[in-house]
């Protein structure tokens, strides 16, 4: 459920501090763990560090994610592939086929 539009989005007052001392086009990292922060126009050319539980995911900030919340943007769980048996089977014909490609681009 989205928050109402009276109240306006909910930016972390701290990270809004930290971002006006910064001037525009600094290269240097926020480090926040307000995920639920709304992504807000002062925040565009910045580069947040957002945490994922784990690390600091670097989010350079841009106008198309105006609107989204910091949290979009740093996945919390890793994806490491579906498949089983054949899968892997697949994959080394894949990587057989690519070495004698090489092979042959080679000569």
């Amino acid at each position: 459920m989205s928050r109402s539009i009276k109240k306006g989005p909910w930016v972390d007052p701290k990270l809004l501090r930290k971002i006006s001392k910064l001037k525009p086009g600094s290269k240097t990292i926020i480090n926040t763990w307000s995920r639920s922060s709304t992504i807000t126009p002062e925040m565009v050319g910045f580069t947040i560090g957002v945490y994922n539980g784990k690390t600091h995911i670097p989010v350079f900030i841009t106008e198309d994610m105006i609107g989204h919340k910091l949290g979009e943007f740093s996945p919390t769980r890793k994806f490491v592939k579906h498949g089983g048996k054949m899968q892997k089977e697949l994959e080394k014909a894949a990587a057989l086929s690519g070495a004698k490609a090489e092979k042959k681009s080679k000569e």
